[in-house]
């Protein structure tokens, strides 16, 4: 994300906060027929682009809105902001997502392939758990602005809780981008091969990454908790070939970020 969009996030949800904390005793208090909001902040670390060697610290918004007395809600951190259809306590899901990706600037990569502009990514997502502990989901999403690619992601969770106390979740990730999207990150044209000492390379439309990701979602007390997560991509096929990748950057990507959050309630009528 930019700078300004991290900022405003960040300016929002601390406002926010402050609200919920000076408020907490009202909110806190038992009540039936209402909802339950999660918010919380935290940081997270990645690499500044696809391929990147180097990395950057940025805001890890939490947020969370579920009827009062359901569970807890399990979702990934790589996974894109979504609002399924069917509802929560549903095995399959479906409903529109979106995840925004951060500016790619040349001179981050060190040489003049050209930069690729903040993206706002939109689409959906498909969700099914085939049994209690396993979820299967994928997205597709279009990028605007940016790469203006086509990407989708496949991941498995094996999701383990205990009540409201602990998610944990583990499991494989697959990432595709199309002809666009790979060779916005990953191609090198005639011009900046001609300035540069890098050959042209023109990547394919195809899965370029494959890795796990790995989460924990834990309660400290009745209102407080901690997320938590570690993620890596290992970057393959045309990508993992791409000469930025190879001679400036690396194929292993690294994530990972931690935050806490406050819960509260809302509407309803107290017992």
């Amino acid at each position: 994300m930019t700078k300004t969009i991290s900022a405003l996030r960040t300016a929002a949800l601390t406002g926010a906060l402050s609200l919920a904390f000076l408020a907490a005793p009202a909110w806190a208090q038992d009540a039936v027929g209402g909802h339950t909001v999660t918010l919380g902040l935290g940081a997270q670390a990645f690499s500044k682009y696809p391929g990147a060697d180097s990395y950057s610290i940025y805001p890890m918004p939490i947020f969370g809105f579920r009827r009062q007395g359901a569970p807890m809600p399990f979702s990934a951190q790589d996974e894109g902001i979504g609002i399924g259809f069917l509802g929560q306590d549903s095995r399959f899901n479906l409903g529109p997502s979106v995840a925004l990706r951060s500016k790619r600037e040349q001179d981050d990569v060190g040489a003049p392939v050209g930069d690729v502009g903040f993206t706002i990514e939109a689409g959906g997502f498909v969700e099914l758990y085939p049994i209690r502990n396993l979820r299967l989901r994928g997205e597709l999403r279009q990028g605007i602005g940016g790469h203006r690619g086509l990407v989708g992601d496949l991941g498995a969770d094996i999701v383990i809780r205990d009540a409201d106390s602990y998610i944990f979740s583990v499991g494989p990730r697959a990432r595709w981008g199309d002809s666009d999207f790979n060779r916005a990150y990953f191609g090198v044209t005639p011009a900046a091969a001609a300035a540069s000492t890098l050959p042209v390379f023109t990547p394919r439309s195809g899965f370029y990454a494959i890795g796990a990701m790995a989460g924990l979602t834990t309660r400290f007390g009745r209102n407080w908790g901690m997320r938590s997560y570690l993620g890596y991509d290992h970057l393959v096929r045309d990508a993992g070939a791409s000469p930025i990748v190879r001679n400036l950057g690396s194929r292993d990507q690294f994530s990972g970020g931690a935050g806490l959050f406050f819960e509260f309630n809302i509407g309803g009528h107290r017992r």
